[in-house]
């Protein structure tokens, strides 16, 4: 039975795709069958293009499909309101039974969220419950830059507050670095050593456009996931 895990920002543009990918490559280097899967994406062209999140997420483990993003939606703007935009509705349950079916073909199924862990991908819906649906756990992706303190603590709390596990926290390394960058991965396990179960799952991953060493930076997580 497959493993299914959502990772979910805590922001748009904090480094979930990157994550997504190289904990892909990482999972494979491990042995295990691995699909990713891009829900709903928005800021999408009128055809398919292999920049797309949904697409790159495919590239990295080399399924046969899903090759793109479940739904794609072409205003770059939060998914409910694209789908608004569009006429078109996200049915999040539906979506759910789609990915679960993934998991007949995998030992695990990363799921990548849009934009932040409450970012509604209907009015009624967001990445909650499609966790929910799915029986997954999360693993939460910041920016390590000033602010995140903050960030992570309320998705992370927003977790225990709606029964979900937080399986780990991933800082990605900015564009620009600031005063707080290198120290927030050591503050969030202060400030969050309440909750037990991410003690020794806090980490930052560098920035850095080589396939082998994202992935390698990932590892731990990949060790998380399977042991």
């Amino acid at each position: 039975m497959a493993t299914f895990v959502v990772v979910a920002g805590t922001d748009t543009a904090v480094g979930k795709t990157f994550v997504t990918v190289a904990l892909a490559r990482a999972l494979r280097q491990r042995g295990a069958r691995v699909v990713a899967v891009k829900p709903v994406e928005s800021g999408c062209g009128e055809g398919p293009c292999d920049r797309e999140d949904g697409a790159l997420l495919a590239l990295a483990t080399g399924q046969s499909g899903p090759r793109e993003a479940l739904v794609r939606l072409r205003a770059p703007v939060t998914p409910a309101l694209a789908a608004d935009l569009e006429g078109a509705v996200v049915d999040v349950p539906a979506l759910a039974a789609r990915i679960q079916q993934l998991g007949d073909a995998a030992d695990v199924v990363l799921v990548e969220g849009a934009g932040g862990l409450l970012s509604p991908l209907a009015w009624d819906r967001d990445l909650t419950h499609l966790a929910h649906d799915l029986d997954a756990g999360v693993l939460v992706v910041g920016s390590d830059r000033l602010g995140v303190l903050h960030h992570v603590h309320a998705t992370v709390q927003v977790l225990c507050d709606t029964w979900l596990a937080a399986l780990g926290v991933v800082l990605s390394a900015p564009a620009v670095p600031d005063a707080s960058t290198g120290t927030n991965a050591a503050s969030l396990r202060r400030r969050l050593a309440p909750f037990r179960d991410l003690e020794g799952r806090i980490l930052t991953v560098p920035r850095t456009t080589d396939a082998g060493v994202a992935a390698d930076a990932l590892g731990p997580v990949a060790g998380w996931l399977l042991g």
